[in-house]
């Protein structure tokens, strides 16, 4: 015979079962890694920030560069540009270097290039470390628009996808 107890019990964990069903209760680490850290990791750092938040998605995301030359300064104004223009702000990032201890820290570490990949995975200290490198785009590159300001904007729609289809992949 079941008692209020059981019946209870069954209420509240279905009731757990439907709100878990539409609520995003995995939390997830992120790191976005570019080359100099001020260009595409800060604008693909901003856009998955954005994008989770849409969700609501319980996921923390960061960004580092592979190089050390724009250490404690803030994205390039181009990336701090196109972001705004599409409500959303940057400018509050301060570029940082890539670190083993990201590897422990992060549950997904996204790379924009090839060079990218092979810096960080000659960092990586075993499989486990291997496994979470990812390129954004799967097997294609996000141009670095450093060199070129009309560059800027298609790459930020070429970041917004890929992070799209990473919270489609990761968020069900």
């Amino acid at each position: 015979m079941r008692g209020y107890a059981d019946d209870e019990f069954a209420f509240l964990y279905h009731l757990h079962i439907c709100i878990s069903s539409h609520l995003h209760i995995h939390y997830m680490k992120i790191l976005m890694v570019c080359l100099g850290n001020i260009c595409r990791s800060p604008l693909a750092e901003g856009i998955m920030q954005h994008l989770v938040k849409q969700e609501g998605l319980n996921w923390e995301i960061d960004s580092a560069g592979t190089g050390d030359w724009h250490i404690g300064n803030g994205p390039d104004r181009r990336s701090v540009k196109v972001a705004r223009d599409q409500g959303i702000d940057i400018s509050k990032q301060v570029c940082r270097l890539f670190r083993i201890s990201d590897f422990d820290y992060f549950d997904l570490i996204l790379v924009m290039d090839e060079s990218n990949l092979s810096n960080i995975l000659a960092m990586a200290r075993n499989d486990e470390d291997r496994k979470k490198v990812k390129m954004l785009l799967g097997d294609k590159p996000v141009p670095d628009p450093y060199f070129d300001d009309a560059q800027f904007a298609p790459v930020f729609k070429l970041i917004e996808a890929g992070c799209k289809e990473i919270i489609k992949q990761y968020s069900h």
